[in-house]
């Protein structure tokens, strides 16, 4: 597959290439229904952060897409979920976000414990591979998108994956105007 986004990545394919993925990213995605249109690649560890990375490697900001881990608590019960987002957008965590998954207050769960309940790095996490169960609330912009750039679960590489590969991940739910822009 050809890369509009790759910028001067070398992109392989994922399936191929497990080593660059964290465990349930990679097992996930051997599941996942449109995994062979999934590429991968190789990055320095110290540019995984969304602007550092499109500065480094000539990928536009606009077709990186965000995954960040949300704690929600109703009560005495908490529960996990994430979002989706266009990089150039930030989740409506606390309005559309919290409403979807039914709690009373919502907010960025503690690192700690997203790397811990993921498996996957900080910095890294994607919605492919997230605990089962789980919510995953993407925006509707990233579901429509021919191409965008997320996490591996690792620091150490990125995943481009179609947006209707991303809107079929077990879990799913497409939600207009989940990213919202940033003030």
């Amino acid at each position: 597959m050809t890369w509009s986004i790759a910028g001067t990545l070398t992109v392989l394919p994922a399936l191929d290439h497990p080593e660059l993925l964290a465990e349930p990213v990679a097992k996930a995605l051997a599941a996942l229904d449109g995994a062979d249109r999934v590429g991968v690649a190789a990055i320095d560890p110290d540019l995984a952060d969304t602007a550092e990375f499109c500065a480094a490697y000539g990928s536009p900001l606009d077709a990186s897409a965000n995954c960040v881990v949300v704690l929600g608590k109703r009560g005495g019960d908490e529960k996990l979920a994430a979002c989706l987002v266009m990089a150039t957008t930030r989740a409506d965590v606390n309005g559309l976000a919290r409403r979807t998954i039914a709690v009373r207050k919502a907010s960025f769960a503690p690192m700690d414990r997203a790397v811990a309940e993921t498996g996957m790095a900080y910095g890294g996490i994607t919605p492919i591979g997230l605990p089962a169960g789980w919510p995953l609330l993407i925006d509707a912009a990233v579901a429509a998108a021919p191409e965008v750039v997320i996490g591996s679960g690792l620091r150490g590489s990125k995943l481009l994956v179609p947006g209707d590969v991303l809107a079929g991940v077990p879990g799913a739910v497409v939600l207009d105007d989940l990213g919202r822009s940033p003030e």
